[in-house]
């Protein structure tokens, strides 16, 4: 059965949502590829506690790596894919072409440019962290404007202080 709820950030209102195998889906209120619950989903907050709590303590500057069961669904390339953006540390960034090259394809820019594109669990596989080779920002779910402050928390600009909502 999968459960969703709702999490307050100070990029906006994040759906999150999982079940018994793990976190599925967190997506970004600005996204085009914005996911609805199902009528058959529950709302159930406590279920996702854990997920919750430490989207929280991101946000806070309190916690720099998630430590959560995720199941995101995909190819073997993507999850392939998908596993190798989560290396990526807090506070660096990585181009496609390198992404690619650490998958084992380094001709597979555009394909992981696509799999960066569909991730179901924005933040917590920081797809945030993927810039062009030139190091310019490129194509993000959430906009532009939430990749560069995403990058500017994760860089200690202090973007989420108190207040600044």
């Amino acid at each position: 059965m999968m459960r969703y709820c709702y999490v307050n950030s100070p990029i906006g209102k994040l759906f999150v949502a999982g079940d018994e195998e793990g976190l599925r889906q967190i997506s970004f209120p600005k996204s085009k590829k914005r996911v609805k619950p199902d009528p058959d989903w529950v709302e159930d907050r406590a279920f996702l506690h854990d997920a919750v709590e430490q989207l929280e303590r991101y946000f806070q500057g309190k916690l720099k790596k998630f430590r959560l069961k995720l199941a995101p669904a995909g190819t073997p390339f993507q999850l392939k894919a998908l596993k190798e953006l989560q290396k990526v540390p807090y506070g660096e960034t990585v181009s496609y072409g390198e992404l690619a090259r650490r998958v084992g394809n380094p001709k597979a820019c555009r394909a992981v440019g696509g799999v960066n594109a569909r991730n179901p669990l924005a933040i917590v596989i920081p797809c945030h962290r993927v810039v062009g080779s030139n190091g310019n920002l490129t194509g993000f779910g959430g906009g532009l404007d939430v990749k560069q402050t995403l990058l500017d928390h994760e860089q200690g600009l202090g973007v989420f202080k108190k207040g600044n909502k």
